[in-house]
């Protein structure tokens, strides 16, 4: 099921993606992937990873940009183009309008942000430079890719269809009565073509958002505008501050029209376990190849995933020294109540961490490899929520509930929920029934007023139903993939229909048929 118009979360629609033959979806707090294995669920995940990595974030996409030649001005502005005709009348309506807002702003204080809704007149310059947009669909190309860890895009169109894959990113202006009102991007993939087309309905709102280095930018850049050019040279300089500011003004709608993909994303793969006790490993194996390069002939390399790829530069490159403090009290909690036991990391003497485990009660430290799967699996979600997430940030979780004891499973589900209340984004992919029952428990839980859930599992962790999308992944027949579609909270049902019931079932009457066959064998035999 589609978000309505009015909805706050961005929609995504994918087709012909791998496995997938259709998916519509939107990005909500807590978005969780349910269904049969090997019906696309990680293919999906990735692709939310690399839309994440291609429109904004920070830490190894910043590198990344560099090494592309692209210069990362903030956000999504570093796709934009650089220059634009632009007319007197136009500046003149650019300083006004800047001028205007930027007296609202009080000059003791500086407010850490600020908003306002784009005039028709400005709007229309920043529509002309999200849609000058030719270099979009290269680097988001070449992130999907990397992601994936293939060659080329065109691999990932399901069965190679004709019409090819298609990726639709849409945000419904709140406040506007159709869905044509809508503003995003198209990007698709046909053979050896790729597309990126921008839709900017004109009576759609853009709405700016400005830190607060940026409008001091912006006041400053006022002294340039004011004053006529006297020769050829104060012109040019003119020009290249207006076109600076409109590429900022462009790059702040563009990261509103894409949020929350403007934030930075985390994506924790499957079998963390082997990762955390190879990692060390790895990186040996990497410095060894860097002393011998020229010494040895050429060899293939093998080619990590961008997912996998990311994941272990992360590991590397944890310092210890970032902690926030709701995200620190995060990491503990997760360490008191399921790990009984604190996560720790030194720096080693070639200078890549390595981790520890410090049971309750013990004076000494563990090394990874020498305590449990379900230690292993949390450690990574423990130091990312310590040192790297931070709120408005996406954290994707393949199979949370992995090496996990049910009991445990429920109890990180509440701890998932408190990232979510403490403005952390959460994405998880899982196959587990208890995984989704407690979420079912703590949607319900919102209904019941505070006073009223005394004694109560994960009394403290309720979730809006609006913050919570469940979706499952089908195989079809016709059209030949899988679909993806919304499963509503049912509450008469009393939870989310996913199919996990039917196997509780299909199990219960094998048994129930087993036990009756039994009976009929033993009446056989019996003399009586």
């Amino acid at each position: 099921m589609t978000a309505p118009p009015d909805s706050k979360h961005l929609q995504l629609s994918v087709t012909n993606l791998g496995p997938i033959a259709r998916a519509d979806i939107d990005l909500r707090p807590m978005t969780v992937f349910v269904g049969p294995s090997n019906t696309g669920k990680s293919y999906l995940a990735t692709l939310v990873y690399a839309l994440h990595r291609a429109f904004g974030g920070r830490w190894l996409g910043t590198s990344f940009i560099w090494r592309h030649g692209i210069s990362p001005v903030f956000g999504i502005s570093r796709h934009i183009q650089t220059h634009q005709p632009i007319s007197p009348e136009e500046i003149d309506a650019l300083t006004k309008w800047l001028d205007e807002m930027l007296h609202k702003v009080d000059a003791e204080e500086y407010p850490e942000l600020f908003s306002a809704i784009l005039p028709e007149s400005i709007a229309g310059l920043v529509r002309h430079q999200l849609k000058g947009d030719d270099f979009s669909w290269m680097f988001l190309d070449m992130e999907i890719a990397r992601c994936f860890g293939i060659e080329k895009t065109s691999d990932l169109v399901r069965n190679q269809v004709k019409s090819g894959a298609r990726v639709t990113m849409r945000r419904p202006t709140v406040g506007m009565s159709t869905a044509s009102t809508s503003i995003g991007y198209d990007y698709t993939i046909r053979g050896k073509h790729r597309e990126f087309a921008t839709a900017m309905p004109i009576e759609a709102p853009l709405q700016f958002i400005s830190s607060k280095p940026q409008y001091m930018e912006a006041i400053e850049a006022l002294t340039w505008l004011d004053a006529e050019p006297r020769s050829d040279e104060e012109h040019d300089a003119r020009m290249d501050v207006v076109n600076t500011l409109l590429r900022e003004l462009a790059g702040a709608v563009g990261s509103q029209i894409v949020t929350p993909l403007s934030h930075p994303a985390y994506y924790l793969p499957a079998d963390r376990t082997g990762v955390m006790h190879a990692h060390r490993t790895v990186v040996r194996s990497m410095i060894g190849q860097a002393s011998r390069a020229g010494l040895q002939s050429d060899a293939p390399v093998p080619q990590l995933s961008g997912v996998l790829a990311d994941f272990l530069e992360q590991l590397i490159g944890l310092d210890g020294q970032r902690e926030g403090d709701v995200e620190k009290t995060l990491a503990q909690q997760i360490e008191k109540d399921i790990l009984q036991g604190e996560i720790s990391m030194e720096q080693s003497p070639v200078g890549y961490p390595e981790f520890f485990y410090r049971p309750k009660g013990w004076n000494k430290d563990l090394g990874l490899m020498n305590t449990s799967s379900m230690v292993s699996e949390l450690a990574p979600v423990v130091l990312y929520l310590r040192h790297v997430v931070r709120p408005g940030d996406v954290l994707i979780i393949e199979e949370p509930e992995s090496s996990l004891h049910p009991a445990m499973q429920v109890e990180f589900v509440r701890h998932l929920a408190a990232a979510v209340h403490a403005g952390v984004r959460i994405m998880i992919t899982t196959h587990s029934e208890w995984v989704l029952d407690e979420l079912t428990n703590l949607v319900h839980l919102f209904g019941l007023p505070e006073t009223r859930r005394d004694g109560i599992g994960g009394a403290d962790f309720a979730l809006d139903p609006d913050d919570v999308g469940v979706w499952l992944f089908e195989p079809k027949m016709s059209p030949k993939g899988t679909v993806v579609k919304e499963i509503p909270f049912d509450v008469e049902f009393g939870g989310f229909r996913s199919g996990f019931d039917d196997v509780a079932v299909g199990t219960y009457n094998d048994y129930a048929r087993i036990s009756n066959r039994i009976a009929e064998v033993k009446a056989e035999y019996d003399p009586r």
